[in-house]
């Protein structure tokens, strides 16, 4: 995205931006690569969805390297609709691991998974979602070969019982991060997705495509809020505490979800303990330092205290797996 041409922002534009070209390449996609196989509908998928800032993309990369999984990567953009079709005709040089815009030291090359299936869910109709939802997974997974897939995407949290419905053997992850710091980081990307943005147009056009409304100009609310300003912490705490909330007491009815905390990733029995979960068969141990950042924000006491009674909650069911 850094570096894109005219013509690149122009393909992106049509590929990712035109809803009848993006139904078109799926259809095509299809016609020529999609088999049913029930053995994938009845896979243990791993789905991640949180709040960004939680540990989502440290998650997705750990997992990812076990080799056990297809996820979409940035070497499908912007044939996200037809991986497989472009696998064939694109020819892809390597590119130089790059600092992605969130300047959190987080490096990313082509090989890189990424949230990129929103893509999907802004492009099918309601009525064929569910249907749809398996053919399309089942497309990434044909391309790489392989059974299991990989998902992390920060809006799936509003269809965690389509996500079983679909495959009903699947995992969720959902990591969460001490309440304050987590609202902070929030925050802090929001005013640097907001400048990015006033600087580079595309960006802004880049984030809509994807279906990216975490940051900057097109932020959406993940609840409705009584803080409305997008530049006070008191806004993303009362978010943190909506979020959490919400997916807390609705996890209880949802088989195989499990919540993940940002604070435990350093510790290596409990990366273990994931990893037996999820049947993750890799050796290596998982490196993790946690951010920690001092905070100079003038926050609500009180809304800070219903979070961290939440956060105390939720921390007791990251231990449960």
């Amino acid at each position: 995205m850094q570096n894109y041409n005219y013509l690149q922002k122009i393909l992106h534009g049509l590929c990712l931006g035109n809803n009848l070209i993006k139904k078109s390449l799926f259809e095509v996609e299809k016609l020529i690569y999609y088999k049913k196989n029930d053995l994938i509908k009845h896979s243990n998928h791993v789905f991640i969805s949180g709040l960004p800032r939680s540990g989502t993309t440290v998650l997705l990369n750990f997992i990812y390297e076990s080799k056990q999984f297809s996820s979409f990567c940035y070497e499908d953009m912007p044939f996200i609709m037809a991986p497989n079709i472009y696998s064939k005709i694109s020819k892809k040089k390597e590119i130089k691991k790059t600092e992605r815009y969130h300047n959190d030291g987080v490096l990313f090359d082509l090989k890189t998974p990424e949230a990129f299936d929103e893509v999907f869910f802004l492009t099918i109709n309601k009525r064929d979602i569910e249907k749809e939802f398996e053919r399309f997974v089942s497309l990434i997974l044909k391309k790489n070969d392989k059974i299991r897939y990989l998902s992390k995407n920060n809006f799936n949290y509003k269809r965690l019982d389509f996500l079983k419905r679909v495959f009903p053997k699947s995992i969720l992850l959902i990591p969460f991060r001490k309440p304050l710091e987590h609202a902070n980081s929030l925050l802090n990307q929001h005013r640097n997705f907001l400048k990015i943005q006033k600087d580079n147009s595309f960006i802004l056009k880049y984030m809509n495509y994807l279906g990216h409304f975490e940051f900057g100009i097109n932020h959406k609310s993940w609840n409705n809020s009584e803080n409305f300003n997008l530049d006070n912490i008191n806004y993303w705490l009362e978010q943190w505490l909506l979020f959490y909330d919400n997916l807390y007491k609705k996890s209880k009815n949802i088989k195989n979800l499990f919540f993940i905390c940002y604070e435990k990733l350093d510790n290596q029995d409990y990366i273990n303990k994931i990893k037996k979960r999820i049947e993750l068969n890799l050796a290596n141990d998982f490196i993790f330092k946690k951010s920690h950042i001092e905070i100079d924000q003038d926050y609500e006491i009180k809304l800070l205290d219903k979070a961290n009674v939440l956060y105390k909650k939720l921390d007791i069911e990251s231990d449960k797996f």
